[in-house]
């Protein structure tokens, strides 16, 4: 029986793979320079997205999704992310948005906010660095304070990816302020909740499609009905949230090192100096046959952590002692890393072709480079391997 069901999950896995690539080839694509172009919110791709229903990955299948399948999450974005970064990390950020309530939300909570998703097609966002709260989370300052039925929210959180657009925030506080991670609670917050306003819209580096942008609270009184679990709880379902989220920050940098790959393997088989092609010296060969490892290994990585995820092992001692906190985060590290060099190397083979906005790969390099920063950055990564590794010595 359990044979039955991997080889199912197998034959789904493919066919979604199948799916998922024909829409980023045929309709991605194509818009992937003009989003970078452009710099705005691609509305005409979270509504493809939607119909298809690859916002819905972590919704139960009850509800038309995927029933929070990692794996799927993880072939999505990659898939996306080949064709276009933007338009990948707008998926993934609606979808660790959800991951909170996924993790820790009561039914009640579920039925409502799936609800929104499934039928009303809202986007969410995943609310947890602040200005002075980064690599540091658990120095969060915006508070929650109950008064009556609600919570008043006073704070202002930054970098929050789809924050500008989304109609829901898993959004992270104190409840009791000076207790760090035994004061942090997680609340979904909607978008127009009274005293919660948008602030300014970064101008990126890369990923310039992106909507990253302040949230504001000012005695923005939200629901205790929206309190995700228990008080002081929410430090625990942010570090779950975030193991279940990394292995498809990775995906993404695989999607966009394997896209820089494939184009940069295509130009060195036309492109003729000396008179023959560049894939005729053996340096440029070198070069590729690297760029083919670091892709190769970060694929490996990423889907051994998104197969054991599937487990569904949402307990943090249970997480811990499988080494779910580590694969996880090596996962993301390498995958990203991989993705910066592999990136840059793409850009070097083209050249000054390379260097110029006619050709995808200096997007490519530019949009791979926040893979290393976001959900973690790749210093912080290390540090939670280690700890790993020096917890069992």
């Amino acid at each position: 029986m359990a044979e039955m069901r991997s080889e199912m999950k197998e034959e789904r896995n493919r066919l979604l793979r199948e799916s998922v690539k024909k829409i980023a080839s045929t309709k991605v694509a194509k818009r992937a320079a003009e989003i970078d172009r452009a710099g705005v919110f691609p509305w005409d791709m979270a509504e493809l997205f939607a119909r298809q229903g690859l916002l819905s990955v972590m919704l139960p299948e009850s509800y038309g999704g995927m029933d929070g399948d990692i794996t799927a999450f993880c072939i999505i974005a990659e898939e996306i992310a080949y064709a276009c970064g933007s338009s990948a990390l707008m998926m993934l950020a609606h979808s660790v948005g959800l991951i909170p309530l996924m993790v820790g939300g009561n039914d009640e909570q579920k039925t409502r906010f799936y609800h929104r998703v499934a039928k009303d097609r809202a986007l969410a966002a995943f609310a947890l660095t602040e200005p002075e709260a980064g690599s540091d989370a658990a120095s969060l300052k915006t508070t929650a304070e109950l008064k009556g039925d609600s919570y008043l929210l006073n704070g202002r959180k930054c970098m929050v990816t789809n924050g500008g657009v989304a109609d829901l925030y898993a959004v992270f506080v104190t409840t009791r302020p000076g207790e760090r991670t035994k004061g942090i609670s997680v609340f979904m917050v909607e978008k127009e909740t009274a005293g919660l306003s948008i602030g300014k819209r970064e101008e990126k580096m890369g990923m310039h499609g992106s909507d990253t942008t302040d949230l504001i609270f000012e005695n923005a009184a939200v629901p205790k009905e929206n309190l995700l679990g228990e008080e002081g709880g929410g430090w625990e379902i942010a570090m779950m949230t975030l193991n279940l989220s990394r292995p498809a920050i990775g995906a993404i940098a695989l999607g966009i090192a394997q896209g820089a790959l494939d184009f940069a393997l295509d130009y060195t088989t036309k492109r003729v100096q000396f008179g023959q092609t560049l894939a005729d010296f053996q340096g440029v060969q070198f070069m590729l046959a690297d760029m083919a490892i670091q892709v190769e290994a970060a694929r490996a990585l990423v889907y051994k952590a998104a197969t054991l995820l599937d487990q569904k092992i949402f307990e943090r001692d249970k997480m811990a002692a499988l080494g779910v906190d580590k694969l996880s985060a090596t996962a993301k590290c390498f995958a990203s890393d991989a993705a910066m060099q592999v990136t840059a190397d793409a850009v070097q083979i083209l050249g000054g072709y390379g260097y110029l906005k006619d050709y995808p790969v200096e997007r490519m390099m530019r949009d791979a480079k926040v893979t290393q920063i976001f959900e973690g950055s790749n210093q912080v990564q290390r540090v939670i391997i280690a700890r790993d590794l020096l917890r069992k010595v």
